[in-house]
């Protein structure tokens, strides 16, 4: 394991050889979202980058205010950080595995660059955010701002897992609040509001294989909208996890893992 620096963003290397897999985590999260599914992942390069005002990342470039957006994130400067982690490894393709909001983000990164993206692996895939939930991100961005981070992580941490995860993973549970408590306030409030604003990127340029896998409880990114997702997109497939919500790589990880190397086996 080595952890690189690019443009001020913490990124985890594992791996010398082998084809690429670029991690993108979601909202709250940190590249330790990815860590169950690495045993199985032995044969391929894998890079974990933190996105800006996220875990390590709170000192970004882009979140400066001497930036052409003046320190605003977007899905867009999102996939541009992600985009120039690979240009600074040297990474030519890579397959890209995302989770939350940063599916929508990995969408946009193979639109604006589908000669780098060999394929998409979607995990609680979102294709922009409803009304309702753009509202909710934008409640939570004031929150942060104004009493930190503790009533969230408590509410992210009960609402977003299963009732199965909840009753018999309290190690998930106490991961998912401390994901969330570890965030910066100010970072995780840009972060909200870049998924607020967030819109659809243009699914019909995006012609790679792409793996959707949703839990059958999952209330952040319901199952129906990853389906209506997947159905958009020309060479894609729908997988379901029973008994699980928003986490799959932490509340299903072993089916998780199975079924990212069988697909990567296939589109390799």
């Amino acid at each position: 394991m080595a952890v690189a620096w690019v443009d001020r963003m913490a990124v985890d290397v594992r791996g010398d050889g082998g084809d690429a897999i670029v991690f993108v985590h979601g909202l709250g999260g940190t590249l330790n979202v990815w860590t169950p599914l690495l045993p199985a992942l032995s044969r391929w390069r894998c890079v974990r980058p933190e996105l800006p005002g996220a875990g390590r990342s709170t000192r970004a470039y882009v979140l400066g205010e001497a930036t052409p957006h003046r320190g605003h994130l977007s899905a867009e400067t999102l996939a541009d950080a992600v985009l120039r982690v690979c240009e600074v490894l040297g990474l030519a393709r890579a397959h890209v595995v995302a989770h939350s909001f940063g599916t929508l983000i990995a969408q946009h990164l193979a639109v604006k660059a589908p000669q780098r993206v060999r394929s998409l692996a979607l995990v609680g895939a979102l294709a922009e955010p409803a009304p309702a939930q753009r509202e909710a991100m934008r409640a939570r961005a004031a929150a942060a701002r104004e009493q930190g981070l503790f009533d969230i992580a408590d509410a992210v941490s009960q609402a977003a897992l299963s009732a199965s995860s909840r009753e018999t993973q309290p190690v998930t549970v106490a991961y998912v609040r401390e994901s969330l408590l570890a965030q910066d306030a100010e970072g995780y409030a840009r972060s909200c509001l870049a998924l607020a604003e967030a819109t659809a990127a243009r699914t019909e340029l995006i012609g790679c294989p792409v793996l959707v896998v949703n839990g059958d409880e999952d209330v952040v990114t319901p199952l129906s909208g990853a389906r209506q997702l997947a159905n958009r997109l020309s060479n894609s497939r729908v997988e379901v996890l029973g008994r699980c919500g928003h986490w799959p790589t932490l509340e299903r990880p072993a089916e998780c893992q199975r079924l990212l190397r069988d697909f990567l086996d296939r589109v390799r």
